[in-house]
């Protein structure tokens, strides 16, 4: 009888493969191909023994360098089965900047594609190789390998005894506020994460979740490792796109998709009316205003604002559709197994009453690779948010801890500015943070979206705040900039409102 507590001592795809191997486990969107259990199972295999051959340490670290595609699916379940590290990199970087990372991550091998072989050839120290090359069936749900041709090339491997310590993933942070910082995520996070989604999304044996995210990310990966351990399918979309998700969500009977609300919001605005088998839309990567969750109210759109980050694996809180749209900005309760408190002071609050929220649980990172800081407590991990917690244990995320800023004596809320901001009927949406300032020491500086003149948002604002709240510096531009997984880039707003006077025109 298998340890529920000790459960899964395989990696997913084998027992999926003894149990369902008919099943569809993964599906390219571009090609239409799909492949099964049985058929992932065996290119596993392969890929494990091709990886195995190049590795010299049984606890190494395989780093990949590819955008999203279905070969992602196979390289995770290869070094699942072998027992090793995959670490995921984020190939928007440069090259001087993935080498800093292949070190922190002291990687024994970089797996590239065709379109990144470029980028890995720039950099020194780490052997190379080509997934659509010399890893050819990690292709087999690409649809640019056969799913038969496997077999021909099968090589016995000794699949590694999985332990819910063992470390699995690394993967950067964003690094929206400061340097992007190695998570340690183990087998236990991955699999805690995916029963407790299950236990607020639910389970239908014909789900099949899309994947347009970036695979670097946790919002990416996360349902590679849910739908094998659920035994449904993943359907992998090279690329977002307004116009060809949709068709790929009506055409491939999509019952589930993960997006972010830049994502969201164009999708509603080229039209798109989701079918009735979309069972939920999970909205993370930011704050989701109460103007798309209405809008996906009008549609008919059965969205779940989430809360989550890289450090627990995924999710957090997540809202039900009929949370969202009665309580408009809650992200919802905690899912099940996870301890959310809001701490101030050193002391859990009451509800209603702001602080930092702080998450304990089996989602929880065991720490990063350059040491934990303070980022633990008594509490639990330290997430460097603020927000609440109401009556009934809805939480509310209101921004960051590193938001406040201190001018001229002062405390200003930077989400209190950017909620003021919103609300000019010109506005689409807004960053706000503080800028080094001699005489103020901080001053406050928004960028803004919307056809609106920095003039007109400073007097707005005057209206509404109190002086020293008011921007001293606006800049409008098209968009904010924003990381892959769609979380706002505030080191790159801090750089944008650098170049720029207090006027609002660029310096």
């Amino acid at each position: 009888m298998r340890d529920p507590l000790n459960w899964p001592t395989q990696d997913l795809v084998t027992y999926r493969a003894d149990t369902t191997p008919d099943r569809t486990a993964m599906v390219s969107a571009a090609s239409g191909n799909s492949v099964t259990y049985r058929e992932l199972d065996t290119a596993v295999d392969v890929v494990a023994a091709e990886l195995d051959q190049r590795l010299a340490a049984p606890d190494a670290t395989v780093a990949t360098l590819l955008p999203t595609r279905p070969t992602v699916g196979p390289l995770l379940f290869a070094a699942m089965r072998l027992g090793v590290t995959l670490a995921p990199l984020n190939v928007e970087l440069d090259a001087a900047t993935l080498q800093r990372q292949l070190s922190t991550v002291d990687a024994d091998l970089l797996v590239c594609g065709d379109s990144t072989a470029s980028l890995a050839a720039d950099i020194d120290g780490c052997p190379t190789v080509a997934v659509d090359g010399e890893l050819s069936a990690a292709a087999v749900a690409d649809g640019t390998a056969a799913p038969g041709s496997a077999d021909e090339t099968a090589t016995d491997v000794t699949p590694a005894a999985l332990s819910r310590t063992d470390t699995q993933l690394v993967i950067f942070t964003s690094g929206t506020t400061s340097q992007p910082k190695g998570v340690r995520l183990t087998v236990g996070n991955l699999v805690a994460s995916a029963v407790a989604s299950s236990y607020r999304l639910g389970v239908l044996p014909t789900d099949r979740w899309l994947v347009c995210l970036p695979t670097y990310h946790m919002g990416g990966l996360a349902p590679f490792v849910r739908s094998a351990l659920y035994g449904t399918a993943v359907v992998v979309q090279r690329s977002f796109d307004a116009d060809a998700t949709q068709q790929v969500l009506a055409e491939h009977g999509i019952t589930g998709v993960s997006l972010v609300p830049t994502m969201l919001s164009r999708l509603l605005d080229a039209g798109w009316e989701p079918r009735s088998s979309l069972r939920f839309v999970l909205l993370g990567g930011g704050p989701a205003s109460e103007t798309l969750i209405e809008r996906c109210q009008e549609r008919d759109v059965p969205v779940c604002p989430t809360y989550g980050m890289t450090e627990t694996a995924s999710q957090i809180a997540t809202a039900r559709p009929e949370t969202a749209f009665e309580h408009a900005g809650t992200v919802g309760q905690p899912l099940v197994f996870t301890e959310v408190r809001v701490v101030a002071n050193g002391t859990a609050c009451d509800p209603g009453e702001r602080g930092e929220i702080v998450v304990d649980g089996p989602t929880v990172t065991s720490g990063y690779l350059n040491g934990d800081g303070d980022a633990f407590s008594d509490h639990g991990f330290r997430t460097g948010d603020i927000g609440y917690r109401d009556a009934d244990g809805r939480l509310w995320v209101e921004g960051r801890v590193d938001d406040r800023i201190v001018t001229g004596g002062e405390n200003v809320d930077a989400s209190t500015v950017a909620d003021t901001i919103r609300d000019h009927p010109a506005v689409a949406d807004t960053a706000v943070v503080g800028l080094p300032d001699e005489e103020w020491g901080q001053r406050v500086a928004a960028l803004v979206v919307g056809e609106v003149s920095p003039a007109a948002v400073r007097d707005y604002c005057t209206e509404r705040l109190a002086p020293y709240e008011v921007p001293k510096t606006v800049q409008a531009v098209d968009a904010l900039p924003r990381t892959a997984s769609g979380t706002v880039d505030r080191s790159a707003v801090r750089s944008r409102l650098g170049t720029a006077d207090e006027s609002g025109e660029s310096a």
